[in-house]
């Protein structure tokens, strides 16, 4: 008979998830050798390997995948019953597991997850930055956050934010020996820096006004999937670049960005907070929302 604990099912998951001992291990708060006999065990419980490992790399086996597969969705479930129990606790504790792209982390969660364990001392809070659209049911997070219209229909909501908007800029420098761009068009005539998405395509920057709706596949020097990097560029006169608005914001009201076709960034919904829809949300995530909607009424 085979004898695997919950915190068995978790190992073999971070492992998947990460795809790799090292940093599954850091999830687990567990040392890589620790890690790596534990998965051992379990494969030798199974009788199956699930992982091939090579000094590079890790990756699931076939059986591993199946394994994976069909183990996120009943893990879940059993969370859903102990959260359940746990949801009958006065006080919140435990491990609050939160997914979250990196703008949002760095823009809304910091001081909302500070102010969040100060007021419940025995909740941890467990926060994953990723730039994946991932679903948080079968990666076992608590909740998510995600540009509002994103956020899956079957999926409870609070925003975070009225709205957000797109900032297009450049530097001083770079715009004075060259012509501002008047429509979105004008870009191609412009030396631009280029925005890969997570999952390795590259963006086509996306404009409104009115009715009509533009996209533009700009060419420039550099392709950048890390803002900070990008903006960095742009304020050295490298091109033209396309942000978030809150991450240059401070840049143009001092004058070392110069803002450009604002009339074609038209605000568009904010980030949202969700979590799946059970009728019982555990206390510690109960308590979360609950401060963001005390958070959220403060700013109004």
């Amino acid at each position: 008979m085979v004898h695997l604990a919950l915190r068995d099912f978790d190992a073999v998951l971070a492992v998947a998830r990460r795809g790799s001992f090292r940093k599954a291990a850091i999830d687990l708060g567990l040392s890589t050798t620790a890690l790596s006999h534990l998965i051992g065990r379990i494969e030798s419980e199974l009788g199956v390997r699930l992982f091939n490992r090579t000094t590079r790399s890790v990756a699931l086996t076939d059986a591993g995948r199946v394994f994976v597969e069909r183990l996120g969705p009943s893990l879940q479930d059993m969370r859903e019953a102990l959260a359940i129990v746990r949801s009958q606790a006065e006080t919140p504790s435990g491990t609050l597991r939160i997914n979250a792209p990196p703008l949002a982390a760095r823009s809304r969660l910091t001081s909302l997850i500070i102010a969040y364990t100060q007021r419940y001392p025995d909740i941890h809070v467990d926060l994953v930055t990723d730039g994946r659209m991932v679903d948080i049911v079968a990666e076992g997070f608590d909740l998510g956050v995600r540009v509002a219209s994103l956020v899956p229909s079957d999926m409870i909501a609070l925003p975070l934010e009225e709205h957000q908007r797109f900032a297009v800029v450049a530097s001083p420098a770079y715009l004075a020996t060259r012509s501002l761009p008047q429509v979105p068009g004008d870009l191609l005539r412009h030396r631009c820096i280029r925005v890969r998405l997570p999952d390795g395509a590259l963006y086509r920057w996306h404009f409104e006004r009115g009715p009509d709706s533009v996209q533009v596949d700009v060419d420039g020097p550099l392709t950048l999937d890390e803002s900070a990097v990008a903006r960095a560029a742009v304020l050295a006169g490298t091109g033209i670049g396309f942000f978030f608005e809150q991450d240059v914001i401070d840049a143009i009201a001092s004058g070392l960005l110069v803002r450009l076709l604002e009339d074609w960034t038209p605000p568009f919904p904010g980030l949202s907070l969700y979590y799946p829809n059970r009728r019982h949300p555990s206390a510690a995530l109960a308590g979360f929302f609950a401060l963001a909607r005390e958070t959220a009424q403060t700013r109004q």
